[in-house]
């Protein structure tokens, strides 16, 4: 009776290798810059919470192109710069964008 032996081949990934690669690519830079739901002052995460805050509601007031209410659409801004910074924002970055949620949630009454 004979045995049959499987085989074994490696195959090669048809994807390119990222090792090496020198650029990166910042979508969620471009999208916080060129957002089609608001136009966002320079600078904005840079600042007190308090005047990060005020920015992100006189933004969300003057937009013809958000899709939902202000506040809504200031949050999801603030939310999505959280979200994209990730490990890459310090620890006291994180507090001051948390108190700047806490703030617009102030000033939309939502306290």
């Amino acid at each position: 009776m004979a045995v049959s032996r499987a085989r074994r081949t490696t195959t090669r990934s048809t994807r390119p290798r990222l090792a090496g690669r020198t650029t990166k690519k910042r979508w969620s830079k471009k999208v916080t810059e060129t957002s089609d739901a608001m136009t966002l002052d320079k600078g904005v995460f840079k600042k007190s919470p308090h005047a990060i805050a005020l920015s992100l509601k006189r933004s969300a007031e003057r937009s013809r192109r958000r899709k939902s209410t202000p506040f809504r659409s200031a949050m999801s801004m603030l939310t999505f710069y959280v979200n994209r910074g990730g490990k890459n924002l310090s620890a006291a970055q994180k507090k001051k964008l948390s108190q700047a949620k806490d703030e617009l949630r102030e000033l939309y009454g939502k306290a």
